[in-house]
């Protein structure tokens, strides 16, 4: 069974769309375990749009899971990663004006800024995950690097329409999953997974998903603990 991770980015969307106080992601990191979750997922974006240096540091101090920030290579940024020393920093493309994660990191293309990150955080004894395409010279070029990790946009299987478009999608995790997997990377899936499509990618050897917008979204209905283990009864399944 691959283990869950909580991203808690969108409780912060929330908050912020008032400048105000709650909800407090912080609050939600803590109902995220309370259901059971194996880590908490956070994006300290260079805009600061949701997640700010202040939950950030307080995230450290509380969550007793594995802690996964999600980061650009930006100097500034790679600077606070190393002084708050998360359990995984997942390095992921940033465009201001989108609006989430779109899309892999360009390892093959960005190789020469990307391997001293992950040098410099590997030194402070974190493990590097990056979030790319399942395109298995992206995969190639992420173990070249040094990284411990992939994780796997899935948003191609979850944006996917008909049949065929899904098994390609399917078929294109799998191989992607096959070359991590020939080159020692532990590999990980998010993007666009809901209570719906999960199933089928669940049934691949993932390790770990990330997953935020859905379980959010059902939390605001169900709650966040109960919206966590119904998530993770599926990945049971």
């Amino acid at each position: 069974m691959a283990q869950l991770g909580v991203n808690i980015d969108h409780v912060a969307t929330v908050r912020q769309a008032r400048r105000t106080f709650e909800p407090d992601p912080i609050w939600a990191a803590v109902e995220a375990q309370l259901g059971g979750a194996d880590g908490v997922t956070f994006h300290l974006r260079e805009d600061r749009r949701h997640i700010n240096d202040r939950d950030a540091a307080l995230l450290k101090e509380t969550v007793h899971v594995k802690l996964n920030m999600e980061m650009a290579i930006d100097r500034r940024i790679v600077a606070i990663a190393g002084n708050l020393c998360p359990d995984q920093c997942t390095l992921v493309p940033e465009r201001r004006e989108e609006l989430t994660t779109e899309g892999g990191l360009d390892v093959v293309r960005l190789r020469r800024r990307i391997a001293p990150v992950v040098e410099n955080l590997r030194r402070r004894g974190i493990e590097i995950s990056a979030f790319i395409e399942p395109i298995p010279d992206q995969v190639q070029a992420a173990a070249d690097v040094g990284c411990h990790a992939v994780e796997l946009w899935t948003g191609g299987y979850a944006h996917a329409k008909g049949e065929k478009a899904v098994c390609r999608a399917l078929r294109q995790l799998s191989e992607a999953l096959e070359t991590g997997g020939r080159n020692g990377l532990l590999v990980h899936g998010g993007h666009g997974l809901t209570y719906d499509n999960i199933a089928p990618v669940a049934a691949m050897p993932f390790v770990e998903f990330n997953i935020g917008h859905s379980i959010i979204s059902r939390a605001i209905f169900v709650g966040l603990r109960d919206a966590v283990r119904q998530m993770k009864a599926l990945l049971l399944t």
